[in-house]
């Protein structure tokens, strides 16, 4: 809900029903925002993974004395790849951001992606909290409602009984 507070016991039932709509379709979004902040971290973390992988190969590891030349499939799409070979393992192109890329040293590269990782880390718990508390708005809807549904039901119940003694 927003900053202001709600008394749910002064709201009608159809005034509860529409709040509960609205505050769980907050909460879908709020879902699918977080959904896409974990899909990121996970890209981040494969690209640290790969870079961390060619820092390797440069250094010499895998029998190579510089990894100048090592032949790798480079992605063009999702499923689809083409052979490459690497010129220089210490520059990386690093996509930024809507299409803008840089070139960068691996060294930055790899701290540019441990601050991304750590930025959404900070921005997930955030919404981790949002959800928490949008779910806890739900309920209490939820609840409020019940109330007003017994309510409903004592009151009909209530006049069935008059309307049998007259």
């Amino acid at each position: 809900m927003s900053s202001e507070s709600i008394d749910l016991d002064k709201l009608s039932l159809d005034q509860l029903n529409q709040l509960k709509i609205q505050e769980e379709g907050r909460l879908q979004g709020i879902t699918n925002r977080y959904a896409d902040l974990r899909a990121a971290n996970a890209r981040f973390i494969a690209a640290k993974d790969a870079l961390e992988q060619l820092r390797t190969v440069g250094n010499g590891d895998a029998g190579l004395d510089s990894g100048k030349g090592k032949e790798i499939m480079v992605p063009l799409t999702a499923s689809l790849y083409v052979p490459g070979r690497i010129l220089d393992h210490n520059k990386v192109m690093v996509e930024l951001g809507t299409g803008y890329f840089a070139e960068k040293t691996s060294k930055d590269t790899l701290a540019f992606l441990e601050r991304k990782i750590k930025l959404i880390g900070a921005n997930s718990d955030n919404i981790v909290k949002a959800i928490q508390m949008l779910r806890q708005n739900v309920e209490s809807i939820n609840v409020a409602m019940q109330g007003k549904l017994m309510e409903i039901k004592a009151r009909q119940e209530g006049q069935r009984l008059r309307a049998v003694e007259e």
